[in-house]
């Protein structure tokens, strides 16, 4: 196998930060939007739905994206072997000791009207019943279960885009991936074939193995962000072709919000429902697919820096994102008892699960390597104080301050 370096990509760090905060503003907006979730605020507004419809259809695919380019960073002097143990270690245990230990107070304050409390609740997690029939979910985890999957299906193209035999492939990818209409039109196309094939069999998300429509569907764009980072020629066209990228993903928003404006009744459009709301669904995939290209685009250009704080940024993101669905319904459930106005709420709930979070996160996971493995972190590396690593954190905010 050839061993290539591997070089940081500080824009995906960054992106992979701002992702995971758009998903704390997110999962509290579903609070208080109307669509149904594990648990509501008495008082909903359609204010939430109109902004949420948008980043549902890409911000979590622009972390699958982000996912298959951090993937084949991942492999780097690696053996097959010792890429499977990481990805376990990383992606495995966090996974179970989440199914066991954060996951079960969601589905507790869901159903707290049927139990005593969380001790009488806790043991029937292990009755291993499936949601939502019994206890037991992965809930919010299911995007670690599906890289975990991921991660080894692609393992025989990830293993072939680093040998020189690859390189007639990558240059026949190049040709085709680096022209602004290929890089839009491929991609996206080739998702939405996927999407018809299996969607009427499948219709309904569940975040469940047995919906493959979803499962392929986010698979693709982690094949492509790791396909895109294999080739630095490929990954630089996606920088020189920003403004194409953006452009078609302002100019999707027109029939996305259109069709999604007759749903709601604003206005109505000369088609019948069934066939709009195969419209509808064809522009979120186009929608997906173009906001994602913009942002990597555009982050290649601004956001490939380094910073003092991004080393933290980085290494908690992790942790942040296993904490901060649970953390949201815990705080939630108390917040919206409160006599206060919705917004007042959203915002009381999203900077307290942020704080929380963070209280967690530095006081009880970083410091000790027990829960550092069990959020799959790195250990701190042998010779390095506890003391050390604060000065230099107490450096880096320092920096950022001034």
């Amino acid at each position: 196998m050839e061993i290539q370096a591997t070089i940081r990509r500080h824009d995906l760090d960054w992106l992979r930060f701002f992702a995971i905060i758009l998903l704390l503003f997110y999962h509290t907006g579903m609070w208080f939007s109307t669509w149904g979730w594990h648990v509501k605020n008495e008082e909903t507004s359609l204010v939430f739905n109109y902004w949420m419809i948008w980043s549902h259809d890409w911000r979590m695919p622009l972390l699958l994206f982000i996912s298959g380019a951090g993937t084949y960073m991942a492999l780097g002097k690696r053996t097959k072997t010792q890429f499977v143990k990481e990805r376990f270690k990383r992606l495995f245990v966090p996974l179970a000791f989440g199914m066991f230990v954060i996951v079960p107070p969601q589905i507790y304050f869901e159903r707290i009207q049927e139990y005593s409390s969380f001790w009488e609740f806790y043991p029937t997690t292990f009755d291993f019943e499936p949601y939502p029939k019994g206890n037991f979910s992965w809930h919010h985890l299911w995007f670690i279960a599906y890289l975990l999957v991921f991660s080894i299906l692609i393992l025989p193209l990830l293993v072939f885009l680093r040998k020189p035999a690859s390189q007639a492939f990558k240059n026949f990818l190049e040709r085709i991936f680096t022209t602004p209409a290929g890089a839009l039109l491929i991609p996206s196309g080739l998702i939405l074939i996927s999407q018809l094939l299996l969607r009427p069999y499948f219709p309904e998300e569940t975040h469940d193995f047995q919906d493959w429509a979803y499962f392929v569907f986010y698979f693709l764009f982690f094949a492509f962000g790791l396909i895109f980072y294999s080739n630095p020629n490929l990954w630089d066209s996606l920088g020189k072709n920003r403004k194409v990228f953006l452009s078609a993903a302002l100019l999707i928003l027109i029939p996305f919000y259109g069709s999604y404006l007759h749903f709601r009744g604003i206005w109505q459009l000369p088609m019948t429902s069934e066939d709009l709301a195969t419209f509808f669904d064809i522009t979120s995939i186009f929608l997906s697919w173009f906001t994602v290209s913009a942002i990597i685009a555009y982050g290649q250009f601004y956001l490939n820096r380094s910073h003092p704080l991004l080393k933290y940024v980085n290494e908690g993101v992790y942790p942040f994102y296993i904490l901060h669905q649970t953390v949201i319904i815990v705080v939630g459930y108390y917040v919206c008892k409160w006599d206060l106005s919705i917004w007042s709420k959203y915002w009381v709930i999203s900077f307290a699960t942020l704080e929380i979070c963070l209280g967690i996160y530095i006081g009880l996971i970083r410091p000790f390597n027990g829960m550092r493995f069990l959020f799959g972190m790195k250990p701190f590396k042998s010779g390095i104080s506890e003391r050390e690593t604060l000065n230099i954190k107490e450096s880096a905010l320092s920096s950022f301050l001034k």
